[in-house]
């Protein structure tokens, strides 16, 4: 296992790199075709996926019908060899640089507790990214997630998520709600931590649909998205309702892939071409939530309203982390002087802005003296 190297930053902030670029292999430093890598990866992936298949298909049928509880453990080792596979090839063959924002108390809870891991869809490799987060933690074969049925048949990697137990629902809520309730049912002895992973838009993240997004806020006067999709509630208030009595925590997920960089994907991964993922998890005790499913749904979205922010944040902070240090801002009095006038100008600007958001400066009504019923209103 790769050692985690961290330092922390005020406010009981931990920053973790969870990957070592320079230790990948000298040929994916560059950018190579995709078919020279695809082909002789491909190979080993979908030859060693199908052992990993037929172990799995062995050990449900001789197993499982005699102890659920040894069956898992062993399905979590055995599916482990397959899903490790994916894990070199972002960690050391694209060397993908993902930088974990949590404060230490959850750090130390991780791997070692149920949770509910609800996050934003922002890149092709999310899934990936939550895959190489829970091999750290030493819960990676226990990892499970809410998908839809269509990779249930992908060949490999699609049936090896069958056996290990993943849910798979076919958007439509009439069929759906009853997969989710028996999923959840057999969740409740489960005999190792699990993640359960709902990513809450429904969807991946593209312009196209961000702007029906922001179209149907508007018309709801809901706040408008800018950075992530609208939360679909009705699986996540499920979800708690049937497993809030033996899953303690959600972990609330935020991705965000620095403008400067290139999001990645996993043609860009064959490539061997690296990228950078920004991720804060914030852990909420699940006895927090409210107890109906309005109250439930209404704090799925206050979260997802808080993503945005959050975003904004990691994009600019990244970008002055990045600007200073190249036009040596702070190296010369001059630098300091611009950097002071700057703050300052901040100031005044967020201060014309507080003063005239003021109740007080706000223009006075203008009733016309004809209007004798709308002046005595105004009076009282």
């Amino acid at each position: 296992m790769i050692p985690k190297r961290s330092f922390c930053l005020p406010s009981n902030l931990c920053l973790l790199f969870l990957s070592k670029p320079k230790a990948r292999i000298a040929l994916a430093a560059m950018a190579i075709p995709a078919v020279l890598a695809i082909v002789p990866i491909g190979v080993v992936f979908i030859l060693s996926g199908l052992i990993v298949n037929l172990m799995q298909v062995v050990s449900f049928i001789l197993l499982r019908p005699i102890s659920k509880k040894l069956y898992r453990k062993i399905n979590k080792v055995v599916a482990e060899l397959l899903w490790l596979e994916l894990i070199w090839l972002i960690d050391w063959w694209a060397g993908i640089k993902v930088e974990l924002y949590v404060d230490s108390d959850t750090f130390q809870l991780m791997g070692k507790e149920h949770a509910l891991v609800i996050c934003n869809h922002r890149s092709d490799i999310d899934w990936l990214v939550g895959w190489l987060v829970a091999q750290r933690s030493g819960c990676l074969g226990s990892a499970l997630a809410i998908m839809k049925k269509e990779v249930m048949f992908l060949p490999v990697i699609g049936w090896s998520m069958w056996f290990s137990e993943y849910f798979f629902l076919e958007r439509r809520w009439t069929k759906d709600e009853i997969t989710l309730k028996s999923g959840f049912q057999q969740l409740e002895d489960f005999p190792m931590p699990f993640w359960l992973a709902l990513f809450v838009e429904g969807t991946r993240f593209t312009q196209a649909k961000l702007m029906v997004a922001q179209e149907f806020a508007a018309s709801r006067g809901l706040p408008i998205p800018r950075n992530v999709l609208l939360p679909r509630t009705k699986g996540f208030v499920s979800s708690v309702s049937q497993m809030r009595s033996f899953v303690p925590a959600i972990y609330d997920c935020t991705v965000a892939v620095p403008k400067n960089q290139p999001p990645p994907t996993l043609l860009r991964i064959f490539r061997g071409q690296s990228s950078v993922v920004k991720l804060q998890i914030r852990r909420h005790s699940m006895q927090e939530l409210p107890e109906t499913a309005d109250g439930i749904g209404q704090w799925c979205k206050d979260v997802f309203v808080t993503k945005v922010v959050l975003l904004w944040s990691c994009l600019i902070g990244y970008g002055i982390f990045k600007f200073v240090p190249w036009s040596s801002l702070l190296s010369s009095w001059k630098g300091i002087a611009f950097s002071a006038t700057f703050l300052v100008l901040v100031v005044i600007v967020m201060q014309i802005l507080i003063h005239s958001s003021e109740s007080e400066r706000s223009t006075p009504l203008n009733i016309t003296p004809q209007d004798q019923t709308k002046e005595r209103l105004v009076q009282k």
